[in-house]
């Protein structure tokens, strides 16, 4: 009987080693993978800098709850739930995007580095579009976008199109264009039953806007 039990117990201590040799191998695998996947990422990220322009949009897809949902909004093209758009600085590419929530604390429209903006810890991946935009529209572009910077706008919650004081991402990236363009350029207006906005997809599926490069982290 005690020898018995005393090969049960083995047996026991044998499966409970296996088990958790099993699960320290399963999270070094999965801690290798993740490594590499933001090693690529963040390859990405450089290789996209060369194809960057100011004035391009630059979009995103958040991987947290709120970006889920800000997506859910576009009717057309669900990829993307954040824009900005693009300015090349004394060789550092910037993105000016208007954001709220624990990313930016004071709401105030945002000047972020591509590489952050485009960060693979909090996003999925990242798009490049351009408008097909003439060299005075180019600078009016830059200029409106400088503009409601100095003029620290913050993050619209109420989603209201009707103020420039406020403005929420495709928004701010909408009304640069369209002032900048002396209305040459109208965004289309997305609606769900009575709630009018400006999806993201609504930004870079404009018959103006070209696709240059789109990239998933894997």
């Amino acid at each position: 009987m005690n020898i018995f039990c005393l090969k049960k117990h083995r047996w026991l201590y044998c499966c409970l080693c296996f088990f958790m040799f099993s699960c320290q191998e399963n999270a070094t695998k999965n801690i290798s993978f993740e490594k590499r996947k933001f090693e690529r990422a963040h390859l990405s990220i450089l290789s996209a800098i060369k194809y960057i322009k100011t004035g391009d949009i630059i979009t995103r897809t958040g991987n947290d709850f709120t970006s889920e949902s800000l997506r859910s909004l576009n009717q057309r093209n669900k990829t993307y739930s954040h824009c900005g758009i693009a300015s090349i600085e004394n060789d550092s590419i910037f993105i000016y995007h208007s954001i709220g929530g624990d990313w930016n604390p004071d709401q105030k429209l945002k000047r972020e580095l591509f590489a952050q903006f485009s960060n693979p810890y909090e996003n999925r991946g990242f798009g490049i579009f351009r408008y097909q935009l003439d060299s005075i529209t180019k600078l009016n572009l830059m200029d409106t976008v400088h503009f409601f910077y100095t003029e620290m706008i913050t993050f619209d919650m109420d989603f209201d199109l009707k103020t420039d004081r406020k403005m929420y991402c495709a928004e701010f990236a909408g009304k640069c264009l369209e002032k900048a363009s002396d209305k040459k350029i109208k965004i289309p207006h997305s609606f769900l039953k009575k709630f009018e906005f400006i999806g993201v997809d609504d930004i870079i599926m404009h018959p103006n806007c070209e696709k240059i490069m789109e990239i998933v982290y894997k």
